[in-house]
C-alpha cells in the first residue's frame, strides 16, 4: 500500500507552482484539492489552493492565522510534538488533513496523528492538563467565596468582587483560551458548534461580571445583592475547569484508538542479524536489513522480515499474526513472516520483503485505513448544535436591541442584562452533559458485567448490529490445544501409547507435544528418557524410548517411514471431522496408536450463539483455520455461513462486502490477524483473553471471552440510548422554556425579570437533572 497520498502539504516554498502530482489541502477547512482548482492565491511566495470561493475568501482576509497552529497550545509544545512529515487528521470528519498540529475546522476537536508512533506523546493532552490543575485552585477558591463569602464575612462585598475578577482572570484568559479559540474559528469558519456556545456562555458571564465589578453604578438598584451588583465570575470559572477537565478525559479515551497501532509496531524487532559476504555476523537495525540479505534467527528470537529458509529447521509461533495456536514447522524452502518467534532451532533466511512490504506492515496499514474510513456517529447534540447557537444568538440580540429600544428606564441596561441571563441559561452545560453522562454510566456499568466500551460509538452503534463475524480460535474455541484421546493399535493399550508418544514428546517444543505430555503428567505416568530425538521432518518426531524407535507424526511421516495406517484410517476421519488434529504413533515400524489433540469449544459458546440467532442476529464463522476443522466447528454449533483459510484482508473483505449490502456488521476475535476486520466493522468486539492488538482495535471488549457478553452489550445500548434521548430532551425542553423566560416575555403580565444569578442556578440544576437521570442506568441495566 502506498503512502504516496499520505503527505499533503498546502505550503510550497518559493514561487513555483506545486509539481503534478502534489498533494494539495485546503489551509482554510483542510479538505483536499485538486491542483486544477480555480481557487488559488499566492501569498509571500507560496502557493495555496482552496476547495470553494468561499475557503479563499475567508483565507485573504487573515492569511497568517492559517500559517501557524491556533489550537491555543504553547509555540514550544507545538515544535517538540510536530515530526517530519506527519499528517494530522479529525477523528469525528478524516477527511480533513494538515501537517501541523491544531483544531478541526468543522467540529473543532484537536486533531490527532493519522498513523502515531511508538514514542508518540500528545501535547495537547499535557497542555490542557497543566491549565486545568495550575488554575484550579482559583475556580474552587471563587466559588467558595461566591457560596458562603457573605456568611463568613471575611471581606467586604466589594472587595469579594475584586478578589473575584483578580482570580477569575487567569482561569478565563489563560485556561481558556483554547475554547474561544475554538468558538472564535467555528465563527469565522461559519460552522457553530460546541464550543461556539461554550465560548458565548463563559465570556458573557465573565465580561459582564467584569463590567458589574468596574463600573458597577451603570446597573439599577433592582440588581443590587447583598451590597453589590450580583456578579457570576464563578460560573464563567466552573465552566471552563469543567470543560478542560471533561477535554482531559476525552482525549486519554481517544489516545486509545492508536493503541493498536502502537501495539502492531511494538512486534517487530529492532534489530536483524546480518550475516555479511564474508560469513561474519553483524546486529544491525531492522531499518538497514535490504531485499536479498542473509540474516541468522536463533532461538527465541523474533524473524525480522518476511522472506525464506536457506539453512536450518525449527518451528515458529505464527499465532501473532494469524491467530493460530499451533507452531509451524519450517525448513528450507519455506516462507517465514516477519514479527514471528522462533521457539527452537537456529535458521537462516534470505529477506525478501522489508520495510513497508512486511505482512506486519501491511496489517498495519489496514487497521490504520479501517479506523480512519469510519468515523464515529455524530452525537444528537451535534446535529442540532448549529441551529441551537445561531438561535441563542438571535434570540440575545434581539432581547438587548427591543429592551433597548422600548423598556423602561434604563432601557439599555436591561437589555444588556436580559441578553446576559439568555446566553447563561442557554449555556450548553446540561446539552453538553446530556450524552457524556449517559456514556460514562453505561460503560461503567458494563465494565461491572465483563463488558468493555471503548467509546460511545460503540454503545449508539450496537443496538443496531444485525450481522455479526466470528473468530473460531479463542473466540468459539478455547484457543489453546487440549488431550483428546489416545486410541490404541495392534495389542497396545491406551496408556502404553499416551506413555511413549508423552516420552518423546519431552524433546518437542511444539504446543501439541506439550499438550500430550501434560496429559500423561496429569494420569500418572512416569515418562522414559529419550534418546537420538529428530524434529526437523516439519511432519513429526522421530527417537528411542526404552530401547525402541518411534515415530510420531502425520499420514505423510508415516509413509515415508513404510508404517500401514489404514487400520486406523476411519477412526482418524471421524476425529478430524471433530475438528481434532490426529497423530499416529510407530514403535519399530509398526503402528501403535494414535493420539488426538484438539480445542474445544468454549462451554458458553453454544448458548451464546443460541441467543444470538434468536434475537435475529446473522452469525457467520471467518477462520484462518482448515475448511474441514471449521466445518466441522460450526456444524456443532449451529452456524450455516463459514469461512474457513481466511487472510486478514479477506476479513476485512467480508465486512466490507455486508456493509456495502446494508448490513451493520459487528465483528467478533481475538488474534492481529482479526484487527483490521475489527477495526473496519460498525462494532468490533474482542476476547479479553486474546492478544492487545485486537482489543485496541476494537471498540468492545469481553473481559472473559464470553460470546454471551454480546447479549449484555446490546441491551445495555438500547437503554443507554432511551436515557440519553431523556436527557436530549430535558435539555431541550428546558432551553425551550428557560430562554424566553430569561429574555423577559413574562414582564408585560408579571412585572417579573430573570436575572442572571437566577440563570446561572437554573444552568446548575438543569445540569444534575441530567446527571440524575444518567445515574439511573446503573440500576436498570
Amino acid at each position: 500500500m502506498s503512502n504516496k497520498n499520505l503527505s499533503p502539504e498546502h505550503e510550497h516554498n518559493d514561487a513555483h507552482p506545486p509539481s503534478h502530482n502534489a498533494a494539495l489541502t485546503d489551509p482554510v477547512c483542510g479538505m483536499q484539492v485538486s491542483k486544477d482548482s480555480p481557487y488559488h492565491v499566492e501569498y509571500k511566495r507560496r502557493h495555496f489552493h482552496f476547495c470553494s470561493a468561499k475557503c479563499m475568501g475567508t483565507f485573504n482576509k487573515a492569511p497568517e492565522q492559517f500559517l501557524t497552529p491556533a489550537s491555543g497550545r504553547d509555540d514550544k509544545d507545538l515544535e517538540q510534538s510536530v515530526a517530519p512529515g506527519t499528517i494530522y487528521t479529525c477523528p469525528m470528519h478524516p477527511e480533513i488533513r494538515q501537517n501541523r498540529p491544531g483544531s478541526c475546522p468543522k467540529c473543532g476537536m484537536a486533531l490527532e496523528p493519522l498513523l502515531p508512533s511508538l514514542d508518540d506523546d500528545n501535547p495537547e493532552l499535557r497542555d490542557f492538563s497543566r491549565r486545568f490543575w495550575w488554575t484550579l485552585p482559583f475556580t474552587i477558591i471563587v466559588t467558595v467565596l461566591a457560596m458562603f463569602g457573605p456568611q463568613l464575612g471575611w471581606f467586604s462585598m466589594s472587595a469579594q468582587t475584586w478578589i473575584e475578577l483578580v482570580l477569575s482572570t487567569p482561569v478565563v484568559l489563560w485556561a481558556g483560551q483554547p475554547f474561544f479559540i475554538r468558538g472564535w474559528q467555528s465563527v469565522i469558519n461559519r460552522s457553530p458548534n460546541m464550543w461556539t456556545l461554550i465560548g458565548l456562555g463563559t465570556a458573557a458571564a465573565y465580561v459582564y461580571s467584569v463590567v458589574a465589578t468596574v463600573t458597577p453604578d451603570v446597573f439599577p438598584d433592582t440588581f443590587m445583592s447583598m451590597g453589590r451588583i450580583a456578579v457570576y465570575f464563578e460560573a464563567a470559572v466552573v465552566i471552563i475547569s469543567l470543560t478542560l477537565f471533561g477535554q482531559i478525559l476525552e482525549l486519554r479515551a481517544r489516545s486509545q484508538t492508536s493503541a493498536a497501532i502502537k501495539s502492531l509496531l511494538g512486534l517487530a524487532p529492532k534489530t536483524a542479524r546480518r550475516i555479511n559476504a564474508d560469513g561474519s555476523e553483524e546486529d544491525v537495525p531492522l531499518t538497514h536489513v535490504h531485499e536479498g540479505d542473509r540474516l541468522r534467527v536463533r532461538p527465541g528470537e523474533k524473524v525480522p522480515v518476511d522472506g525464506t529458509v536457506e539453512e536450518g529447521s525449527s518451528s515458529l509461533d505464527e499465532s501473532m499474526l494469524t491467530g493460530e495456536p499451533l507452531p509451524v514447522s519450517k525448513r528450507p524452502g519455506d516462507k517465514v513472516i516477519g514479527a514471528t518467534m522462533n521457539t527452537s532451532g537456529s535458521l537462516v533466511i534470505r529477506a525478501e520483503k522489508v520495510g513497508s512490504a512486511t505482512v506486519l506492515s501491511q496489517i498495519v496499514q489496514l487497521v490504520a485505513q479501517a479506523q480512519r474510513s469510519r468515523a464515529p456517529m455524530q452525537r444528537m447534540a451535534d446535529v442540532v448544535a448549529g441551529y441551537f447557537v445561531v438561535a441563542v444568538v438571535i434570540i440575545a440580540v434581539t432581547t438587548l436591541i427591543t429592551w433597548g429600544l422600548i423598556g423602561p428606564q434604563p432601557s439599555w441596561v436591561y437589555g444588556l442584562i436580559n441578553a446576559v441571563a439568555v446566553l447563561i441559561i442557554a449555556c450548553p452545560c446540561a446539552l453538553g452533559l446530556a450524552t457524556p453522562m449517559s456514556i460514562m454510566v453505561a460503560t461503567g456499568r458494563g465494565a461491572t458485567q465483563g463488558v468493555l466500551f471503548r467509546d460511545a460509538a460503540a454503545i449508539e452503534n450496537f443496538r443496531k448490529v444485525d450481522t455479526l463475524i466470528v473468530d473460531k480460535t479463542g473466540t468459539l474455541t478455547e484457543g489453546r490445544p487440549t488431550f483428546e484421546q489416545a486410541v490404541p493399535a495392534n495389542e497396545a493399550t491406551a496408556d502404553e501409547v499416551l506413555h511413549l508418544a508423552a516420552s518423546l514428546d519431552q524433546g518437542s517444543e511444539h504446543p501439541l507435544a506439550h499438550a500430550i505430555v501434560q496429559a500423561a503428567h496429569e494420569r500418572g505416568l512416569t515418562l522414559s528418557a529419550v534418546e537420538d530425538f529428530e524434529s526437523g521432518s516439519g511432519i513429526g518426531v522421530r527417537g528411542h524410548v526404552d530401547g525402541k524407535r518411534l515415530v510420531l507424526g502425520n499420514t505423510a511421516l508415516m509413509q515415508q517411514e513404510g508404517v500401514d495406517v489404514s487400520v486406523m484410517t476411519q477412526t482418524a476421519e471421524q476425529l478430524r471431522a471433530k475438528g481434532a488434529s490426529v497423530m499416529f504413533l510407530a514403535a519399530e515400524g509398526k503402528l501403535t496408536g494414535l493420539l488426538a489433540v484438539s480445542d474445544p469449544i468454549k462451554q458458553s459458546t453454544p448458548q451464546a450463539v443460541r441467543d444470538l440467532q434468536h434475537a435475529g442476529i446473522r452469525v457467520i464463522m471467518a477462520t484462518g483455520d482448515g475448511i474441514a476443522t471449521a466445518h466441522s466447528v460450526a456444524k456443532q454449533l449451529g452456524i450455516d455461513e463459514v469461512h474457513g483459510e481466511v487472510k486478514p484482508a479477506d476479513k476485512l473483505d467480508l465486512v466490507t462486502r455486508l456493509q456495502a449490502e446494508g448490513r451493520v456488521v459487528a465483528m467478533a476475535g481475538d488474534g492481529i490477524n482479526d484487527a483490521p476486520a475489527l477495526a473496519k466493522a460498525d462494532v468490533g468486539i474482542a476476547m479479553g483473553t486474546g492478544t492487545d492488538v485486537a482489543m485496541n482495535s476494537a471498540q468492545v471488549t469481553l473481559v472473559k471471552g464470553d460470546l454471551r457478553g454480546i447479549s449484555i452489550a446490546r441491551d445495555l445500548s438500547e437503554k443507554t440510548i432511551a436515557n440519553m434521548k431523556q436527557n436530549l430532551g430535558f435539555a431541550f425542553v428546558y432551553n425551550a422554556l428557560g430562554v424566553p423566560l430569561a429574555a423577559g416575555v413574562l414582564y408585560p403580565l408579571t412585572g417579573l425579570l430573570l436575572s442572571p444569578m437566577f440563570a446561572a442556578l437554573a444552568m446548575s440544576l438543569s445540569s444534575a437533572s441530567v446527571v440524575f437521570n444518567a445515574l439511573r442506568l446503573r440500576k436498570s441495566v
